[in-house]
């Protein structure tokens, strides 16, 4: 207990029946390849995987300093090009998977310094205009720069050997092909960023960044200098975002502007943080479990209930899968309205 307990920082799950979902959530990825078989299946948990690190990266800004930026899929996307960039033009090896995250990391820890040192010092709102136009521009960027970055149609790139379909791996009565391989690089890659990302939330400077949250002003007169801590809180939500979008291009074998820094991405995100519960790192596995999960299963669901129901007035015509859109933001309207203080706020009340 003690050990769990020091693997969490200390800052164990509330509550019995939110312990019981994180562990479902846990086992579940973590037997992915096994319970689910089969590539969609597998899909689905990596993307839960990567998204939970994105997510929880966004709720140490958002949720626990209070930052509201539109620029956090940007360093997601930074990853995923230094990454993908790297193995298509170095070739399909480890010390070009090595060598695009450094860079990647650089240039995005670098610029979150930039913005956070010149624009956290304005007020939360034009802040967050600040970080969209940015991230705009960075998005235009890589749509314009076609010879580098593939332009819209972005980059397909290799894998080193280990991680391709094609590899297998007889380890004793378990037989591991390229692609479970791959799947486990980014499952335990991500619980390492997230237990990484709890430790922050859960030290002194994670309880800075909560007194800054709460009441700026109290905080620069007890001596704090918020905007340095702001600003390294900035940097290492870029850099836990980088990675995420590292292991978003290593899963997909692919990068380019629709997946990492498309504006919707941002609202998935955001959704996700706020469904979860913001202030609780653990709301950010919740969130983007709930979200993928949804996302992927609803349109079959609701062609499942049209079919079903085809002999009743209008059933058939409200579920038809094409609206399975209207329903997902029907049910994050009723998830929000229920749970003011996210999932996890609720089942800790509980």
């Amino acid at each position: 207990m003690k050990l769990l307990r020091a693997i969490l920082s200390g800052d164990p799950p509330r509550g019995r029946v939110l312990t019981m979902v994180l562990l479902a959530i846990l086992l579940g990825l973590a037997l992915a390849p096994w319970l689910f078989p089969g590539t969609a299946s597998l899909n689905v948990a990596a993307k839960i995987s990567y998204f939970v690190v994105l997510a929880a990266s966004y709720d140490l800004l958002l949720g626990y300093t209070g930052i509201v930026s539109f620029a956090h899929t940007m360093f997601f996307g930074i990853g995923g090009y230094g990454a993908g960039l790297a193995l298509f033009n170095l070739g399909p090896s480890w010390s070009s998977i090595l060598v695009g995250t450094a860079a990647a990391l650089v240039l995005a820890v670098a610029l979150a310094l930039i913005i956070g040192l010149f624009s956290l010092r304005v007020r939360a709102l034009f802040f967050a205009m600040i970080t969209l136009a940015v991230a705009s521009a960075f998005s235009i960027l890589a749509s314009q720069l076609s010879a580098i970055t593939g332009g819209e149609d972005g980059r397909t790139f290799r894998l080193p050997e280990a991680l391709r379909p094609g590899f297998h791996l007889d380890a004793g009565p378990v037989a591991l092909n390229g692609r479970i391989i791959a799947y486990y690089l980014v499952f335990l890659a991500s619980l390492i960023l997230f237990l990484a990302m709890l430790r922050v939330v859960n030290s002194p400077f994670g309880r800075v960044l909560q007194a800054i949250r709460e009441n700026e002003f109290r905080a620069e007169a007890l001596g704090y200098r918020t905007v340095v801590y702001r600003s390294i809180a900035n940097c290492l939500a870029a850099a836990a975002a980088t990675l995420a979008g590292v292991l978003s291009a290593i899963w997909l074998r692919y990068t380019g502007p629709a997946v990492t820094l498309s504006f919707d991405v941002m609202l998935d995100v955001l959704l996700m943080v706020v469904i979860g519960g913001m202030g609780t790192l653990y709301g950010a596995v919740i969130g983007a479990t709930i979200f993928v999960l949804a996302e992927t299963y609803l349109q079959s669901l609701m062609a499942i209930i049209s079919h079903a129901t085809a002999g009743l007035p209008l059933v058939p015509l409200v579920f038809h899968p094409d609206r399975w859109l209207l329903w997902l933001g029907v049910l994050f309207v009723l998830s929000v309205y229920f749970f003011p203080f996210g999932i996890v706020g609720r089942l800790a009340r509980r």
